[in-house]
């Protein structure tokens, strides 16, 4: 399966509000199929369809530890429920370059959507399955993980990111 260019911050499409799934056909299985290549190729534990650049309502996730098989799930146009509770981690981003932080999430949540057939299923988690749950879903609404942190926190990634930028773009040869 080929893999895809994953979409970074400050991108717009990372913005955008996905749109739900209507058909379950032959494209949204090569997506599946597509996504899960590139997030285990990144290395990541989660990626929704627009970190892709399909604005369409797709998650995947495996937080299966690395020497043990893949245990992927998949969810179509998945929705929160119920959440309860309150959890802070630490969570990165394959969107969101070189920075990690602290984000308070709901420490359980149960979460409604398709199985890659177009069944119906319900998911009740805690923990981290929850947290990588709620932070794809977030990236569906177009919200990133750093949309959770202070704005000064935010204001100081993106100066440094714009150094980071800068850099690579001066280290690419013209030819």
């Amino acid at each position: 399966m080929p893999l895809r260019k994953i979409i970074t911050y400050p991108d717009t499409v990372l913005r955008e509000r996905a749109e739900p799934v209507t058909n379950i056909d032959g494209k949204v299985q090569q997506l599946i199929d597509d996504m899960a290549d590139t997030m285990y190729h990144a290395p990541g534990i989660g990626l929704a369809s627009n970190q892709v650049g399909e604005p369409c309502r797709v998650i995947i996730f495996d937080i299966s530890p690395k020497n043990e098989p893949h245990d992927l799930v998949v969810l179509i146009n998945p929705e929160i429920v119920e959440a309860d509770g309150a959890v802070v981690s630490e969570e990165g981003c394959l969107s969101v370059l070189d920075y990690s932080a602290e984000i308070k999430r709901t420490a359980c949540v149960t979460v409604k959507g398709l199985d890659r057939e177009g069944n119906t299923i319900t998911l009740r988690k805690e923990g981290l399955p929850a947290i990588v749950l709620q932070h794809e879903i977030d990236h569906l609404n177009g919200t990133l993980f750093i949309d959770h942190i202070s704005k000064l926190k935010r204001e100081l990634y993106k100066r440094r990111l714009k150094k980071i930028l800068k850099k690579k773009e001066s280290s690419v040869q013209r030819l």
